[in-house]
């Protein structure tokens, strides 16, 4: 029978909230006028809002990026105090500000006390646990280390929110400066450069190449601003939609590797994930080819999960890890040399963790120096473009000023 979260007052108009099941929202409106309650709001306990007297409310706001680190340190820490994870859950959800992810942690509860495992209820909500989140989970459950994979877990989310930190700032400066040219050009494009084309065709004179390209281009931005706009926005939608794809995000996930600078972080980045994931579901115990497709999933990145998971092949014919993992042509020498020395040494997982810490401290240094790496492309293309407008607006103004002088 569905649950419903209510919101009533008593008959002193003390408010008062809690949980009861009906099979509607009527039923349960009835129930509580009968216990002598007034009802204000009824709602689905994991739902959306069937309001009697409340006002209509915003959709809850998606838990950010700290509150999911934050959320991951907690589980982490009743795990090892021995709380279980059902009363666990319960307290987090009481205690966090957020709605949204309260009520996904109630449905988790219910997903648990149904007979799911946790892995299994928190995919339920992509939207909330990442593949990474719910890989890591299901490492843990399947080698009875879940509190070891929480605090993997969260170890990575906060390391990657400090990534990401780092990266914003970095380009902030990039970036305010692609805006504020882009923003130039286009002033200069809609309302400069035709006063010059109106000029050059007074005295009718013979323009250089790159002077009739600018005015043409000018003219079609001047004219149908509004749809390359338009444009723009189609095909940024209309990416993001093909990229939300298996083959879309297949595909941008292997171009994505190939980035100058970027490619290469990517790169390291994953295989610190999976180095680190797979060490430890081999030091846990996990079959191989169980751990190979559970960690494929904690690579963050479609077309290197797909050939973690091409490696069970070569594994089941009976080859080592290291010549499975060098014929994928996706891990680095390092890595394959790693494994290699683990499998002769007995040490694969202890190997791995060597790999994971060598690139994790790889791609801290790299990031931090990404702006560093980026600027100076950027004002060598700057200066190309503003030297391509130059010789296009003043070649034609030297021959302007050479018919003055005769």
């Amino acid at each position: 029978m569905p649950r419903y979260a209510y919101r009533a007052r008593n008959a002193r108009g003390q408010s008062m909230e809690g949980v009861v099941e009906g099979p509607n929202d009527a039923a349960v409106a009835e129930q509580l006028a009968g216990d002598g309650l007034i009802p204000v709001e009824i709602r689905p306990a994991g739902g959306g809002v069937l309001s009697l007297n409340a006002p209509l409310r915003l959709p809850a706001r998606r838990p950010s990026s700290a509150e999911i680190t934050l959320l991951a340190r907690q589980l982490y820490a009743l795990t090892r105090a021995g709380v279980p994870i059902i009363r666990g859950l319960n307290q987090l959800a009481d205690s966090t500000r957020n709605a949204r992810l309260a009520s996904t942690l109630r449905e988790v509860v219910d997903d648990l006390e149904s007979g799911r495992d946790l892995a299994g209820a928190m995919a339920r909500h992509p939207d909330i646990f990442s593949p990474l989140f719910v890989s890591m989970v299901q490492v843990g459950e399947t080698s009875g280390r879940l509190e070891e994979a929480l605090l993997r877990v969260f170890r990575y989310l906060e390391r990657e929110r400090q990534t990401v930190n780092l990266i914003r700032t970095a380009l902030r400066y990039p970036a305010f400066v692609v805006v504020a040219i882009a923003v130039a050009i286009f002033i200069l494009m809609a309302y400069v450069i035709p006063v010059f084309a109106q000029v050059f065709e007074r005295f009718d004179l013979d323009l250089p190449l790159a002077t009739r390209i600018i005015i043409g281009v000018s003219n079609v931005v001047a004219a149908w601003w509004w749809l390359l706009l338009g444009l723009v926005a189609g095909a940024w939608f209309g990416f993001r939609h093909w990229t939300g794809r298996d083959d879309g995000r297949l595909w941008w996930d292997r171009q994505r590797l190939r980035f100058p600078v970027i490619g290469d972080i990517v790169l390291r980045a994953s295989l610190s994930r999976f180095a680190r994931a797979f060490a430890m579901a081999s030091r846990s115990g996990v079959p191989l080819l169980q751990a190979l497709n559970v960690v494929s999933r904690t690579a963050d990145n479609a077309f290197i999960a797909g050939r973690i998971l091409g490696m069970r092949e070569g594994i089941e014919r009976g080859e080592t890890i290291a010549r499975t993992a060098a014929a994928s042509r996706v891990f680095t020498p390092l890595v394959v040399q790693m494994i290699t020395v683990g499998e002769e040494t007995g040490q694969v997982d202890d190997m791995l963790d060597e790999v994971a810490e060598f690139y994790e401290s790889e791609v801290d240094y790299d990031v931090r120096r990404l702006g560093e790496t980026i600027q100076p492309v950027l004002v060598v293309a700057v200066g190309v473009i503003v030297f391509i407008l130059a010789l296009g607006v003043f070649l034609p103004m030297w021959d302007l000023t050479q018919i003055a002088g005769r």
